[in-house]
Parts: structure tokens; sequence; C-alpha cells
């Protein structure tokens, strides 16, 4: 499997890079000393950081919506992943358990403001592509109904989309039943070192989720 980014899309945005790991992993349905760690440290900092600096204060989730207006996305009407999960946590609401992956996806998001999606690498056909969506091009996002894809940075098979930094499609979504991943951090900007990131997120999945044979590779 080969994972590239469309030239078109560094054209617009230059700093875009994928930080990307892939493992093997048992999925479960929860991890209860993870949510130790986000109830009891990472929400209280969060809500802190919000409070000192404002959402658009918290440099990474900026540098995403930048990154979206270049590519003609409203990222005030198609918010980022990372800032949704930074408002449902100022707002009170906390997150929703998933299951052991992406609650780790979760937290790597919360601690780094960047986008991070995971992705059953069963249901992911080829190689893949990072490219800006096309004109009236829509997918079934998770929990949602069809999502408007035009304009967003969208990750690609041979089948057509499937993930993007704002939500994620239903065909590669991790399941219980799900056992090889692939986690993209989606990074836009050329200042945060993402082998540490990727270094650390390796360490999380270990720890909350059992992974193994996790390789790390960061695209540009």
């Amino acid at each position: 499997m080969e994972i590239k980014i469309d030239g078109t899309v560094k054209e617009k945005v230059e700093s875009i890079r994928l930080g990307c790991l892939v493992y093997d992993v048992k999925v479960e349905e929860k991890n209860e000393k993870l949510w130790e760690k986000l109830e009891g440290e990472i929400f209280p900092k969060i809500i802190a950081e919000i409070e000192e600096k404002g959402i658009n204060g918290i440099e990474n989730i900026s540098c995403s919506k930048k990154a979206y207006k270049l590519l003609g996305k409203d990222p005030n009407r198609y918010r980022v992943s990372s800032e949704a999960l930074y408002r449902r946590i100022k707002q009170g609401k906390g997150l929703y358990e998933i299951n052991t992956v992406v609650d780790v996806n979760n937290l790597i998001s919360l601690e780094t403001g960047f986008s991070v999606g995971s992705y059953d690498l069963e249901n992911i056909k080829g190689n893949i592509i990072l490219r800006k969506g096309e004109e009236g091009e829509v997918y079934k996002g998770i929990g949602k109904d069809d999502i408007n894809i035009e304009n967003l940075p969208l990750l690609t098979d041979e089948e057509g989309a499937f993930g993007s930094p704002t939500s994620d499609s239903t065909k590669a979504m991790v399941t219980l039943k799900s056992k090889k991943i692939l986690t993209v951090i989606y990074c836009f900007t050329s200042c945060e070192n993402l082998d540490e990131i990727l270094k650390k997120s390796s360490e999380y999945l270990k720890e909350y989720t059992d992974a193994e044979n996790i390789e790390t590779f960061v695209i540009e």
C-alpha cells in the first residue's frame, strides 16, 4: 500500500503532512485507564487552554482552519474534527465512548490540536491518495447523513473517498471486528515535530489498545 498527497493539494497547502501509524490490534469496547486520563487530566487541561487562548488561539486548530480556506472550504461551517472535540469538552459534553482505537484517536487529537482518523485497512482497496473533494462529491458520514465533501482534503482509495479531517465515512470505520488499522494525523503546519507526535501516539496505542507491530512514517 502506497500513500501520497496529490500535487494540487500541495500547491494550495505547502505545509500539509500526514503522520501515519499502521498496526495490529484487538479492538475492545473501553479501557478504563484511558478514560481516567481523559477525564482527570486531558479535559481540564483543554478547558483551561480554551479559556486562556480561545479556540482560534490554539495554533494547530488555527492552521487546519487556514488550510480549509486555502482549499475553498468554509471551516466555520465544516469544522475540523479537532475543533469539534475541543468545543464538546468546553461545553461540558465530554466525548462519546466508541472503542479503544477511536478513543485513543481522540486522545491524540486533543493533545495535538490536529484532526486524527483511524481506518480499517481490510476495507481499503489499493493505494491511498489525499486529494481535494470534487464538485458535488458526498459520502455517508459515521453517525451522520451524507456529508458535502467538495473541497475538503480527502483520503481516497481505488473505490473513492473514505476519510477527511472533518468526518470520516462508514466505509473504513473501526469496529470491534477490525484487526489492522491505519491511523492518520492530519498536519497542516511545518512547525510541529511529527516524528515525536508519532512516537507518543505509538506509546498510547501500546498502553491503551495493546497494539502490536506498529509502523510509523510521515507522508509529505
